[in-house]
């Protein structure tokens, strides 16, 4: 595993699937009555955000402490930035501190980079979310869902999980993935076509025209602005939010028109195949990308993708922190000699 995750781009298949399978791992945790671990016990990890956050802080909040890592939230409101205070000197004062991991998210494309390779601090750097760039452990959560309900059977057949199963060494070869909505401000779904196209999926992009990015089609997807036309064929449907905080000009008429056109309603919904699953990253604004209906459905997944994201997140940390020995740890069975030492 490499020292930081700043994209998902950098991830072999290899490394992703590293992180799925020790997320499953982690999973199991989630199961027991004490849902603790002691592997990153004396180790400090810093939640440092910039943009405001409730799943994501949170559920690296989580992951930390069920490691038994011990755990600094950092807020820019209240902080010294609002008094004008650089990246490079909270760094600073962060690496002072002690700090053994930094999980950053930042309103500025490219800080968690910087940070990771400015000198600033020794710890591991994560990338929660940096402007519209990249959310990598977004993706990884959602890749883990979708593995759990989407992956074939051992040998490579079509058979698909009627629920959530445990995906442990598979991949998402020859899944269709649909991604729809604000593609030019997400950077859950640049995240989501580079970590998809390296475990095997086929992702097709759905938006208008006026919502995705100059250069799309070097993507590795396929573009489409008829939802419909492909729904059909989808293994998976990801909504994503209308970022209109981020947004400087029209780019759709209206709310109606658009919730008309990429909205996911109840008929839409009934177009999937019978397997399929729909997925967003949160928050939902209910009424536009997706139905109140879709989203309290049994086939919504958003729920899931939020306990998934503490299992991900502890793999994470775990393999950027923790090292060699196994996560969760096996107990011995006790033998004659062992009882008798």
């Amino acid at each position: 595993m490499k020292r930081h995750l700043i994209s998902a781009a950098d991830l072999t298949r290899d490394d992703a699937l590293l992180v799925l399978d020790t997320a499953e791992e982690m999973a199991r945790v989630a199961d027991r009555p004490i849902k603790k671990l002691p592997t990153l016990r004396g180790r400090t990890v810093v939640n440092l955000f910039f943009e405001d956050s409730t799943r994501t802080r949170i559920s690296f909040e989580a992951a930390a402490k069920r490691l038994s890592a011990d755990v600094i939230n950092f807020s820019a409101k209240g902080s010294s930035v609002s008094k004008g205070e650089s990246l490079k000197d909270t760094a600073l004062t962060l690496e002072a501190m002690g700090a053994d991991a930094v999980v950053i998210r930042h309103h500025a494309s490219g800080a968690p980079h910087r940070l990771a390779t400015s000198g600033w601090i020794g710890g591991s750097v994560v990338n929660a979310g940096d402007g519209t760039h990249e959310h990598p452990t977004q993706a990884l959560l959602d890749a883990f869902t979708m593995r759990r309900h989407l992956a074939g059977a051992p040998d490579g057949g079509p058979t698909f999980h009627r629920g959530p199963g445990d995906g442990t060494g598979r991949d998402l070869e020859g899944r269709r993935i649909t991604i729809v909505g604000d593609v030019l401000h997400s950077r859950v779904a640049r995240s989501n076509v580079a970590l998809l196209g390296t475990l095997g999926a086929h992702v097709t992009l759905v938006a208008p025209p006026t919502l995705l990015p100059i250069g799309v089609e070097s993507w590795p997807c396929e573009v489409s602005y008829d939802l419909d036309a492909v729904l059909a064929k989808s293994d998976a449907v990801m909504m994503l939010r209308v970022q209109s905080e981020r947004m400087n000009a029209a780019f759709f008429p209206t709310e109606r028109e658009y919730a008309r056109r990429y909205g996911l309603d109840g008929a839409r919904m009934a177009a999937l195949p019978e397997h399929a699953i729909v997925m967003h990253p949160g928050p939902m604004n209910r009424g536009m990308e997706i139905t109140a209906e879709v989203a309290d459905s049994g086939r919504c997944t958003v729920v899931e993708q939020v306990a998934n994201g503490v299992s991900v997140r502890m793999a994470v940390l775990y393999l950027l922190l923790g090292g060699n020995e196994p996560a969760v740890a096996t107990a011995t069975p006790r033998t004659e000699e062992t009882k008798q030492a």
